[in-house]
Parts: structure tokens; sequence; C-alpha cells
């Protein structure tokens, strides 16, 4: 693979330049912001202050994609994205199922072949896109929202509206190209607002249930 083989795959951007994408590069700050809120709301909380690092990180990746635009920039925006899905499900795991190290590492594990076989049904589904790659961690925060119903109302609700900004997030990602000859500057950008919003508010919703745990001790 030539890893500095430039990619073309927004609406905004025209050109191989840095700057060919000025709004979805300068949007990835919200990513920043939400990191540093959430690092600062979930002190005493080690992996609340992992998730919130990986944040960061995920603003970080997006930028160096949105601005060079090459493949390894890719894999730096990528990375961090499926290391934010990994820790928040080991941390599902074992704060709102109570499992232990080993049981919540394997489940966590499970991930992979899940989004393997389910991201195959959902890339057959045209209109879908390039986020075809993302409906599977929609689809299972609704699935953990489902189950915690009962266990843990609040925690379920919380999922709930993390589902929904997802899938309002999604639908910007994928109307990027379609949109692109009545909106120049495509609707990318909205896919990093919203997106930096729903991460944040996942780990608002385990602080939530941490601090609710820890006051009822």
């Amino acid at each position: 693979m030539d890893w500095t083989r430039q990619i073309d795959a927004y609406c905004e951007r025209t050109d191989p330049a840095f700057w060919s994408e000025p709004v979805n590069a300068a949007t990835n700050a919200a990513f920043l912001l939400a990191a540093v809120i959430m690092w600062r709301r979930t002190g005493g909380l080690p992996l609340g202050r992992a998730l919130a690092a990986v944040l960061g990180l995920i603003g970080i990746g997006s930028f160096l994609f949105h601005t060079l635009a090459t493949e390894w920039a890719s894999m730096a925006d990528v990375g961090p994205i499926l290391g934010f899905i990994l820790l928040y499900i080991f941390v599902a795991n074992r704060a709102y199922w109570g499992l232990g190290l080993w049981s919540s590492l394997g489940l966590t594990a499970l991930f992979i072949p899940y989004a393997v076989v389910t991201g195959s049904l959902f890339a057959r589904l045209d209109w879908l896109g390039s986020s075809a790659g993302y409906a599977p961690v929609a689809l299972l925060i609704l699935i953990y929202a489902l189950a915690l119903a009962r266990r843990l109302p609040q925690v379920a609700a919380g999922l709930g509206i993390g589902v929904g900004l997802l899938a309002i997030s999604l639908a910007f990602r994928t109307l990027d190209q379609p949109l692109c000859a009545a909106l120049p500057l495509g609707t990318h950008f909205l896919w990093h607002l919203l997106n930096a919003a729903m991460l944040g508010w996942m780990i608002e919703v385990y602080r939530r249930h941490e601090a609710g745990r820890r006051s009822s001790i």
C-alpha cells in the first residue's frame, strides 16, 4: 500500500492542498473541546479520563486526515475511533453489567467479528455509502440500551440519546457526497460537530452512572 497516496473523499476537498478542507479541518476542534470538558468532569474516574483522552486523539487524527488526506492520515483518523469504541464497550461491560476483567475483555473482543458481519450487511444498503462501517456501532448501542432498560433505566435512556445523536450525525456524513452539487461546502463538518457532542455525551452517561453508584454506597 502507498501510505502517501492522496485521498479525495469529501465534497469540500477540491485539490490536494493542505487547507483544501478548511471547515472539515477546523470543526475537529469540537472533539478537542469535548475532550477537555469531559476530562475535567471525570476526575477520579480513570476510565472516564481514558475515554476523554482518546476523544482528543480522535480530533487530532481527523484533523490530520482532513488536511493531509493521505492513506496514513486515514489510519490516524480511524484508529482512535476504533479505540474509543472498544474502550467504551469495555467500560460498559464493567460498569453497566458488573462483569469481571476477563469477561469484559472477552466480550469487547467480540466487537470485531460482530462489526465484520453486521458491517457487510449494512454495506448492501448502497445509500449508506462509507457510513455503513459506522452503522454497526449505532446498532450495538441500541442493543445495550434495550438490554439495560430494566436494570439501569437512566443509563438506557442516556444510551438512547446517544443512538439518536449518532443517527443524525451519520445522516449528515452520508449526505455529504449526494448533496455536493447543491451544497459545495458539503455536510461532513456537521458529522464532526454532532459526533463530538455524541461521544462527549456517552462519557457523561458513564460519569453520571458512576456518580449515582458512589452516592448510594
